[in-house]
């Protein structure tokens, strides 16, 4: 095991293993805990609930390192723009109100969001020191899909939405930048010492539109965790091939690939950062020799430059713990 800040910084080739998601919906003692506060929101708003499910997968698998148990959409909550989470709907975000939106200041953003803040301190407290305290947050352009409700279904935005309001949209992107550095900051400031970007929904948007969505946003955020030297990885999902020119473009200390990019292709493309990820989380539903296999051929393709084994996505709800345990098993004997 090595600290996930240590081979960020210095590009070290050791072992390491997290998962995304992997405080969640998949863990029975998580789930308990879930039953009893219905509201979301205020569940990532429970300082000592919000470390108990962040240290729940360090317990049960002695993970070498924890994320905190939060949400992207975190964020526009503490912007004011209400958020619900429905079941079997996901998250839906009140009509979005431009003046209200860039009337926000930071003071009242930061306290709004302090219960978070004291959950990466009290997490830190009970984490061994030698583990890494993962936090996070979502790429500007993802927050912004949310945020204008533009997401039409699961593989397409209305466009809409976007390109009708450019001048407001490039407003609204270099106002998230900042609240998202203050957001960085100040978990930072609190004991994480790792951070990761989520562009979840990067995938959708068009070639042309890469650049002014995707890779400028990311990198003014990069930019500021380099100068105060906070090791960043991001986590660009759906883009495919143009994985190469964001990570030419951003040059994050690590990069997160999706179960789309064929390992033997980012290993030849993706040069000067560690490259995390891959394992299509769907594999763990599957036999567990094919999970085995299919994790072997990250391991091995990997091997002998920087690595940090993880998944390509999330961890799903219907995964059994204890094929979680086997994988982990697998990985650390292999």
């Amino acid at each position: 095991m090595s600290n996930l800040k240590e081979i960020l910084i210095n590009k070290k080739i050791c072992k390491s293993v997290w998962f995304m998601r992997q405080a969640g919906r998949y863990l029975p003692e998580f789930r308990k805990i879930r039953s009893q506060n219905p509201n979301f929101i205020k569940l990532c708003l429970n300082s000592d609930l919000s470390r108990e499910i962040t240290l729940q997968p360090i317990k049960r698998f002695d993970l070498d390192s924890a994320i905190i148990f939060s949400d992207i959409l975190m964020v526009p909550y503490a912007l004011g723009q209400n958020v619900n989470f429905i079941k079997d709907r996901g998250p839906i975000l009140e009509n979005f109100n431009f003046k209200k939106f860039i009337n926000n200041d930071k003071i009242t953003f930061t306290q709004i969001l302090h219960p978070v803040y004291k959950a990466i301190e009290k997490t830190r407290e009970k984490l061994d020191k030698k583990k890494s305290l993962i936090s996070f947050i979502g790429a500007p352009w993802t927050l912004l899909v949310y945020m204008l409700g533009a997401k039409s279904n699961k593989n397409e935005i209305d466009y809409k939405k976007i390109k009708n309001k450019d001048f407001e949209v490039n407003l609204i992107l270099d106002k998230l930048n900042e609240y998202l550095c203050t957001h960085i900051e100040n978990q930072i400031n609190h004991g994480a010492d790792v951070i990761q970007i989520f562009d979840s929904w990067a995938g959708l948007i068009s070639s042309e539109d890469l650049p002014n969505y995707c890779y400028i946003p990311n990198l003014k955020i990069v930019e500021f965790c380099k100068k105060n030297k906070i090791p960043v990885i991001c986590f660009p999902r759906g883009i495919n091939e143009n994985y190469k020119e964001f990570n030419n473009v951003v040059k994050p200390n690590g990069l997160n690939i999706d179960f789309d990019i064929n390992p033997e292709w980012a290993k030849k493309n993706l040069k000067g950062t560690v490259i995390q990820g891959g394992l299509d989380p769907k594999l763990l539903l599957s036999s567990n020799q094919k999970m085995i296999n299919n994790a072997k051929k990250y391991l091995d393709t990997f091997k002998g430059i920087p690595y940090i084994f993880n998944l390509g996505h999330g961890m799903l709800p219907e995964t059994n713990p204890d094929d979680v345990s086997k994988l982990i098993k697998f990985y650390r004997e292999y």
